[in-house]
């Protein structure tokens, strides 16, 4: 029974990915293959293929550089690699530490072997004479060189001399490989002994339940394979005071921009490390902590903890994962960053964990005027890009709890939605035929102005103005537009709209509409609906009574229009207006 279901196994998942047909490396620059293993001898990597050839497609193999051989799928496409690396991985078909691979990763191949091929750059052996060959077994593994073999009771011996940790890391390389499934303690107890003798079993070596000196090793080089790939090197930069183990194939470095070492991509990966080092005490940790998490670099996704010398950041989207650890001690802060593309989960965790255990501080810090002379830029913090809202309008306080009316326009397709970039905000309503969004802070606000709707109407040609973010909170504070009531009803009729004769910014969007007394008087509408460009000069505005028939109808009672006292002075307008004028972001 166990052989039928095995012999079904392959039909169902070719099934399932029969979709997903392998593309050309020539026909897309993205083309990537999944890593399936590693094997340091060209003759046990082409016993390795021809095993994976004869139960799934797509097998292939290619120096890997460094004495090391590589088994891989494909090409396919990026999305269709995952898939596929799913499946397989779910079915049992793959070893559970495959990886996407990228062609800058790949050198000669060597299996199949075509008319064409390139030849493989370590020749095969030449054959012994007949009476002197030793029969080796079809499948079982090279053993890694300059190693020599042991007998059991060799094995045993040389076995006693590993440390506690040493023990632990086998047991994990076990684990890894799926042929131990107990706690990682050290012993080895019956569990350790029998899963050993199923690697052997599983390598071609007698299933002695005892590693030689030589076995461990292969073993260990299977586990570390991912980290191989990718050049996993002890690094020293004397300048940010800090050691530990970077994957060197992947990233080099490229400069210091306080506080950061920069160690940029260098290959298809496209992995990014950034080494933190600074002079500094707890208030500079925070401002760190808070600093980092407004870059492009950090996404808004993922955990964040935070303690009273050290903090580390995660972050998660679609392209990129992050992970930022930083600690002060002596008053020094140093860290890192590790920035890897999503969808290669399994060798980033490898990497990471490498990077934590070997992180190394040394003497000394990075000079805090390194990289002044770089090129400034109000979009980068240390030569990097800060987080940039989708797109950012102007919104007002309509009552003493925070909540703000803006335009529709500016939470349509938002994942988040930010009030002065620092207060979370939901939609309480929206009113889409009317141009309206209410927002509700996530926490409580109190406004320094709140607006008072005019129950007036307005005057034809009297003086309005229009306060807004007209440049999306570049200047950091909002900026009044003067201008005159044109018309009371649009260019269609709608009494609802008023026409302004006033030429406002994109950004100015949402932002209250003021008479001289400071009364709002509507809502400014974006100048762009749909294909429409409304002529410069031209604007128009949703009056109060829709903007307070709206706010009853999602239960936000608006603040009464205070006595007028006539017009203000610029001085006490602006003030008025900048205190209920809130800048409203919307982030993908």
């Amino acid at each position: 029974m166990k052989k039928l279901f095995a012999a079904l196994a392959l039909p169902l998942i070719a099934l399932a990915i029969a979709f997903t047909a392998p593309v050309s490396a020539q026909s897309s620059r993205d083309a990537v293959w999944i890593q399936i293993a590693a094997r340091p001898s060209l003759r046990e990597a082409e016993n390795e293929a021809r095993s994976f050839a004869a139960r799934l497609p797509d097998v292939s193999g290619y120096a890997l550089g460094g004495g090391w051989y590589g088994v891989v799928l494909g090409p396919y496409a990026r999305e269709d690699a995952e898939r596929v690396l799913q499946v397989y991985r779910a079915e049992g078909q793959i070893p559970r530490d495959s990886f996407i691979a990228f062609e800058r990763n790949l050198r000669s191949q060597f299996y199949p072997v075509a008319a064409d091929a390139t030849q493989p750059a370590e020749p095969a052996p030449a054959p012994a004479p007949a009476e002197t060959a030793v029969q080796e077994p079809q499948q079982q593994a090279a053993l890694p060189s300059g190693l020599p073999d042991e007998t059991p009771a060799q094995a045993r011996r040389s076995e006693s001399t590993l440390s506690r940790e040493e023990r632990m890391e086998l047991q994990v390389a076990l684990k890894a490989a799926g042929f131990y499934n107990s706690g990682i303690d050290g012993a080895f107890g019956r569990g350790t002994r029998a899963s050993m003798g199923d690697w052997q079993a599983a390598r071609g070596f007698e299933p002695t339940g005892v590693l030689t000196t030589a076995q461990r090793q292969a073993l260990m080089d299977e586990y570390n394979a991912p980290l191989i790939s990718v050049g996993m090197t002890r690094m020293e930069d004397a300048k940010a005071g800090i050691a530990l183990q970077i994957p060197a194939g992947e990233v080099a470095f490229d400069r210091y921009e306080s506080p950061f070492a920069h160690y940029t991509s260098k290959g298809g990966l496209g992995a990014q490390v950034l080494l933190i080092s600074q002079p500094g005490d707890k208030r500079t940790l925070f401002g760190l902590y808070d600093i980092l998490q407004t870059l492009e670099i950090v996404p808004l996704d993922g955990p964040r903890e935070r303690g009273s010398d050290s903090f580390t950041i995660e972050g998660r989207n679609s392209k990129i994962v992050s992970f930022t650890q930083a600690s002060l001690k002596n008053g020094e802060i140093k860290g890192f960053t590790l920035i890897w593309p999503a969808g290669d989960e399994d060798r980033r965790t490898r990497v990471l964990a490498a990077m934590q255990a070997s992180f190394t501080r040394l003497d000394g810090v990075l000079d805090p005027a390194a990289g002044g002379d770089a090129v400034q830029s109000i979009d980068l913090v240390s030569g990097l890009e800060i987080r940039k809202p989708k797109l950012s309008r102007t919104g007002f306080f309509v009552d003493d709890s925070g909540t703000v009316l803006t335009t529709s326009d500016a939470v349509a397709g938002c994942t988040r939605i930010t009030l002065d970039h620092g207060y979370q905000a939901e939609i309480a309503a929206n009113n889409a035929d009317d141009g309206i969004a209410i927002l509700k802070p996530t926490q409580a606000l109190a406004p320094a102005a709140v607006a008072g709707l005019s129950t007036a109407s307005p005057r034809l040609q009297s003086e309005v103005a229009v306060s807004g973010f007209s440049y999306e909170g570049v200047l950091g504070a909002p900026s009044l537009t003067w201008g005159k009531i044109a018309d009371v009803k649009s260019l269609d009729g709608n009494r609802n709209v008023a026409r302004l004769d006033l030429t406002a910014q994109p950004g100015d969007a949402g932002g209250p509409v003021l008479d001289a007394s400071g009364a709002v008087l509507g809502m400014l509408l974006p100048q762009q609906t749909g294909s429409r460009q409304l002529p410069e000069g031209v604007s128009f505005a949703v009056n109060a009574e829709v903007i307070r028939s709206a706010l009853n109808a999602a239960g936000v009672t608006p603040a009464a229009q205070s006595a007028s006292g006539g017009s203000l002075p610029n001085a006490a307008m602006t003030r008025l207006a900048s205190g209920m004028t809130v800048l409203v972001s919307c982030w993908e």
